[in-house]
């Protein structure tokens, strides 16, 4: 069985509320994240608020995304 992301909310800055395909709804916490390569800019509270949910996954405007298996294991 394939767990895709269904929708994405921003909750208090750097996590997200996250609704897979199995109706579980998970905490995800970005901060490990923000000081890694393309997720830097991420750091910028105004363009993390623009992600949202596509393909299955979660995706920011210039390409930062999650594979939905990490988001599934390593959200809370």
């Amino acid at each position: 069985m394939s767990i895709y992301v269904e929708s994405v909310e921003v909750l208090e800055f750097p996590k997200l509320n996250i609704t897979f395909s199995t109706h579980e709804k998970k905490i995800f916490d970005v901060s490990p994240y923000l000081d890694k390569g393309i997720f830097t800019e991420l750091q910028n509270r105004d363009y993390f608020k623009q992600v949202k949910a596509e393909n299955g996954t979660i995706e920011w405007p210039n390409g930062q995304d999650f594979c939905p298996d990490t988001l599934y294991i390593k959200g809370l």
